[in-house]
């Protein structure tokens, strides 16, 4: 009789506990799902509970839908936007996906949505040209404008490459827009010439070489390096070419005169 109530009263222990069990979880499953639980083509998130649909589905009210993509097309992935888009090589027009047009002597970009010409032909309009490289020119590595480059020693002029005719005392430089040279130092370019430089007594060639200077003390008037006369209570100022009054002393004039 004992043994009996005993059992009895395990199994009422038992019972309670799974009844507890399934009140508790049973509002945490329905919390994340449609009355109808998982629908078609969707799967439990792995996280935060609830659903989502599978890859190549979109969802739609409680329910999962195929995305449509046309040929050549691929699913992105994507929560949001176009949920599909173009394989390499082709591109979106009308909402499908066409076959892009590459043209002769051309070749699909890395990003394989636009094309590029192949070295030694430039692009014009939708078509590839070949570059008609000069004498004394060489291609270069773009394939816009002209597609080509004068050598050193040599401006491009029109469709050709004219020599520069570098003057003496002087040397090329890589300006090829301008004269393309340049004088030596202590030359000047006087038209297209290169003449010496005049340095006077008491001057010297500037750091460029272009033009001359004078010493500390002297100033230059005209052709010539010409002595600075200091007045009384004067000295040199900074540049060493003209001069200042020492304090108390302003200057006026030619004169330092005691301030007032």
């Amino acid at each position: 009789m004992t043994s009996q109530k005993t059992f009895s009263g395990k199994a009422l222990a038992l019972l309670a506990i799974l009844l507890f069990s399934s009140v508790a979880v049973a509002p945490a499953y329905a919390q994340g799902t449609p009355p109808g639980g998982i629908p078609a083509n969707a799967q439990a998130k792995s996280y935060g509970g609830g659903w989502q649909c599978n890859t190549g589905f979109m969802k739609e009210g409680n329910g999962c839908i195929e995305i449509q993509v046309p040929d050549n097309g691929y699913v992105t992935g994507n929560d949001y936007g176009r949920l599909w888009d173009c394989n390499r090589g082709f591109v979106l027009k009308d909402e499908q996906c066409t076959a892009m047009a590459v043209p002769e002597n051309a070749y699909l970009s890395a990003s394989g949505d636009h094309w590029r010409c192949d070295r030694g032909f430039r692009q014009e309009g939708e078509t590839c040209v070949a570059v008609k490289v000069p004498a004394n020119g060489y291609l270069t590595d773009t394939s816009f404008g002209a597609g080509w480059a004068c050598d050193r020693g040599f401006r491009k002029e029109g469709e050709m490459c004219t020599a520069i005719d570098v003057p003496k005392n002087g040397y090329l430089t890589t300006d090829t827009y301008g004269s393309g040279w340049r004088c030596d130092r202590g030359f000047k370019a006087v038209g297209n010439t290169c003449q010496a430089i005049a340095v006077p007594a008491n001057g010297f060639l500037g750091t460029h070489g272009s033009d001359w200077e004078c010493e500390r003390g002297y100033q230059s008037q005209g052709d010539a390096c010409a002595p600075i006369k200091l007045p009384e209570n004067a000295h040199l100022d900074y540049t060493g070419h003209d001069w200042d009054c020492a304090r108390p002393f302003v200057k006026r004039g030619n004169e330092c005169v005691m301030r007032r």
